[in-house]
């Protein structure tokens, strides 16, 4: 299974890297080398960390993107959000590197960003550690012994990794310097929210206990806001 997980995250940077540096015309672009590394080399460490602790969920987020179990819309969406995210870095190398749309980001900023990265993949951690069930996509694993989960990050958000994914998408544009990437944030914002939303709907009308865990813990991504 590491051989696996290993030869998906080099493909996923791969793809990424193609992406970033053909927009950008040139691969003399050190943040977006930066970026590949830390997603790669923190990707590749929670991985093996999953393999030894639960290699069920490694197996789970292993698995395709569309799946026979999973809902139709959520095929769509995941559908959608690769589009999306490729468009995403497609417009931060033109802007970043090839354009030079924007004036150059602060070092402080940039530097904000790879934070908000490495912040974002480490609060995963804690989600795998709580939640086995975390899958990729929106299903229920019967096969699993799917139940509902209230500990960990989950006692205080019922997202916590939504909430994580938000870090990533503020981190992504400031790292790689890019005021247009900045300003695509919103539209996946509210693709999350609207995702989680669905989510939701159908948990509650499958997963035995859920619409309580919903009475109990209020928020979806940030506590007193949402």
């Amino acid at each position: 299974m590491i051989a696996r997980l290993v030869l998906q995250t080099v493909l996923w940077l791969a793809g990424m890297g193609v992406l970033l540096f053909g927009a950008a015309g040139t691969l003399a672009w050190p943040a977006a080398w930066w970026y590949l590394i830390e997603v790669g080399v923190l990707s590749i460490w929670i991985g093996v960390w999953l393999a030894r602790h639960d290699p069920a969920l490694l197996a789970e987020r292993l698995a395709p993107p569309v799946q026979a179990e999973q809902s139709r819309w959520d095929r769509l969406f995941m559908l959608g959000i690769a589009l999306l995210w490729s468009g995403w870095l497609v417009v931060m190398g033109f802007d970043a590197m090839r354009f030079r749309w924007s004036a150059p980001l602060p070092v402080a900023l940039v530097v904000l960003g790879a934070l908000c990265v490495f912040l974002c993949i480490f609060m995963c951690r804690f989600v795998f550690k709580a939640n086995t069930y975390a899958a990729p996509v929106v299903k229920i694993q019967t096969s699993r012994g799917h139940k509902v989960i209230d500990s960990g990050p989950y006692a205080h958000i019922r997202h916590p990794m939504y909430c994580a994914a938000l870090l990533m998408f503020v981190g992504t544009p400031l790292l790689l310097g890019s005021w247009w990437g900045l300003a695509v944030v919103p539209v996946m914002v509210f693709g999350m929210g609207w995702r989680a939303v669905r989510e939701e709907r159908l948990l509650a009308a499958q997963l035995d206990g859920y619409t309580e865990y919903m009475a109990r813990v209020r928020f979806r991504f940030v506590p007193f806001i949402w």
